[in-house]
Parts: structure tokens; C-alpha cells; sequence
């Protein structure tokens, strides 16, 4: 009986023993999948609306830079993110809006002018009650924004000085484009009381200028805009002219714009058009990962993808490596600061060659 027992006792033993094993296998196990499978990262940019031209730049970078498991050309080092990276884009009110969630942290990244970028830098303009913006920083700046200045065929607008006591889209409020538009009055002796301003979507404003309901549009975006294009082969608008001492007063006074023009045949019969170009910036805060930063940057400049950009139908196709860390407007992130050094790719300071 005490034999039986110490049989049935040992079993059990034996028993428990296996099971511990047993556990302790597959413990071991799950803590191995837990570690050859990536972490997800999630990263957000906050773009425009989604008739914009900031949505689809945002969608194609966050095709181009995640990383989920699976994905067969993220194989190649360096073509995306870091393993589990998923970026996703959301929809936003534009560059203004932009900044201020990315200074005070309520989104991972966002896209921005320039321009905007220097006036919250600075706490002017619309940034005023912010006060300066301390922890915005720059991971790359995309690509030069053509500031299209649209006009009625019927407005008989020749030059910005023409658009006194007009009706004038400067776009949605909110949008770096009112910012601009505001700069550029201002340089030729205008002020947003000395025009009639539409607050609309360009959308919205191209119906309106169709229908005789405005007489110019303001726009930023890179050349050719579809919109615009179509305006112009309808006969229905003409561009105008961004030069003269105008232009030069401004770009005087606002580093972050460039003297430019829109080449001629651009939109169909149009010659070349004087304008001026601001960057589109690729802003995040101060806070985010500079190793995060840093692989991002990478992938995206990584010569693998400029196939991919330059056949992606967005101002993406505009991206290039040496523009990523000229007129940035604010100070550059850690992780891509370290990049642009890798590239030597980072302006000269003044006195230094």
C-alpha cells in the first residue's frame, strides 16, 4: 500500500515536473517571438485637407518610410523605417494649425511653410498669443512651394498692386497660404482691408472665380497644380506676376522666400511668370526619438526611393536631398541633424567656406 503510494506520488511528481517543463518551454518561446518581433511604432503627420496638396505629400511619405512585418522591399537596408515603424497621415486645417500641434506635442510631426515655421519661431503673426514656438524642430525641408497668384481673365489684374478693393481667395483660415498672401500684400503696400478676402478652399474659390463671384486666387503649391492648369486651358484665368520692387522688399524682409519663376509652357501658353518659392518643412518636437528621426530621414533620402518620388503624382516629386537642410526656419532635429552631417550636406555658415 505504501509501495502504491509512493508509485502514485512519484507520478504525480513526475507529472508536475513535465508540466513545469512544459510551461517553461513555451514561456521561453513566446519571450523569443517576443523579441525577433518588432515593436510597432506608430508616427503621425498632420497634413491639410485632404483636396490639398500636404495630404497626398504626407500619404506617399508614410507609404514610403513604414515598416510593417511582410513588407518584401523593406528587405533592403535603409529603404524604410525601423522594423514595426507605421506612419499615418491625418487630415489637418493646414501649416498654422500644423505648428502649433507639433509644438506643444499633440502630434508626432506635421507639414508647414516656411514661412509660417519663421513667424512662430519668432510668436508673430497668428503665433503672437503662443508666444515663440521653443520645441518645433525641422526633419527636413521637402521642397520649394510656388506662390501662385491666379486672376480672372475679366479682373484685368496685371500685378499684385492691381488687387486693391478686390475680391481676393487667400484660402482657408488656418492654411500657411494667408500668412503668404498677407507677407506679399504687405510688401507692395496692400493690407488684407485694402482687398475683399475669401476664406474658401481653392476648390471653392475656382468655382467662385468661374462663375464671376471673385477676381483672383491665391495659392502655394509646387508648379504644375491641376486646378489651376485647368483654369488657365479653360480660359477662364491668367497668372500674375509675383516681381518687381515688390519682390524684393519681401524677399528682403523674409529670408525664408526665394526669388522664382514658373518656366514657361508650365500651364499650357503661359511665358515664364516671376513669383517667389517658400519650403515645405517637415517639422516634429524636440522631444521625439533622435534614433527614430535619424532612420526616418535616412530611408527617405535613400537613393532606393527617388524612383518612387519622382514618379509619385504629389509635390513629393519635388524632394531632393540637397534642398533637406537649407531655409529650414527653425533649428534641425537631432536625428536628422546627425544625417545631414553624415551627407555633408549642410549650408555653410556665414564666413566659412
Amino acid at each position: 500500500m505504501r509501495s502504491a503510494r509512493s508509485g502514485l506520488i512519484g507520478a504525480i511528481n513526475c507529472g508536475a515536473l513535465s508540466l513545469a517543463a512544459l510551461v517553461a518551454v513555451l514561456t521561453m518561446g513566446a519571450q523569443g517571438l517576443a523579441q525577433t518581433a518588432p515593436q510597432r511604432i506608430a508616427f503621425q503627420i498632420a497634413t491639410g485637407s485632404t483636396s490639398g496638396n500636404y495630404f497626398p505629400v504626407g500619404e506617399m511619405l508614410a507609404g514610403l518610410l513604414s515598416h510593417p512585418p511582410g513588407i518584401g522591399r523593406c528587405e533592403a537596408q535603409d529603404v524604410c523605417g525601423p522594423p514595426g515603424l507605421i506612419v499615418s497621415t491625418r487630415a489637418s486645417e493646414g501649416s498654422i494649425a500644423n505648428v502649433i500641434a507639433v509644438e506643444h506635442g499633440n502630434v508626432d510631426s506635421g507639414l508647414a511653410q516656411a514661412d509660417v515655421v519663421a513667424l512662430a519661431v519668432e510668436g508673430k503673426g497668428p503665433f503672437r498669443k503662443m508666444g515663440p514656438a521653443k520645441k518645433v524642430r525641422v526633419i527636413a525641408n521637402l521642397y520649394p512651394e510656388d506662390v501662385h497668384l491666379v486672376a480672372s481673365t475679366k479682373a484685368h489684374i496685371s500685378g499684385v498692386s492691381d488687387l486693391r478693393h478686390k475680391r481676393v481667395s487667400i484660402s482657408t483660415q488656418g492654411s500657411g497660404t494667408i500668412s503668404t498672401a498677407q507677407a506679399i500684400l504687405a510688401a507692395y503696400g496692400l493690407s488684407e482691408k485694402s482687398i475683399k478676402p475669401n476664406y474658401d478652399s481653392l476648390d471653392r474659390a475656382a468655382e467662385l472665380l468661374q462663375a464671376g463671384k471673385l477676381d483672383a486666387v491665391f495659392f502655394v503649391g509646387g508648379a504644375p497644380v491641376q486646378l489651376i492648369d485647368l483654369l488657365i486651358r479653360q480660359r477662364a484665368a491668367v497668372l500674375v506676376p509675383i516681381g518687381g520692387p515688390g519682390r524684393k522688399k519681401l524677399i528682403a524682409g523674409n529670408s525664408v522666400f526665394a526669388a522664382d519663376t514658373i518656366p514657361r509652357h508650365t500651364y499650357s501658353d503661359t511665358p515664364a511668370i516671376d513669383t517667389v518659392s517658400v519650403g515645405a518643412l517637415w517639422i516634429t518636437n524636440d522631444s521625439q526619438s533622435a534614433g527614430l528621426i535619424y532612420a526616418m530621414t535616412k530611408a527617405l533620402y535613400n537613393p532606393a526611393n527617388r524612383r518612387a518620388l519622382q514618379e509619385a503624382n504629389s509635390d513629393s516629386r519635388f524632394i531632393d536631398l540637397d534642398l533637406a537642410a537649407k531655409g529650414t526656419a527653425a533649428p534641425l532635429h537631432a536625428g536628422a541633424l546627425h544625417f545631414y552631417r553624415e551627407k555633408d550636406v549642410l549650408p555653410s555658415e556665414p564666413g566659412k567656406h
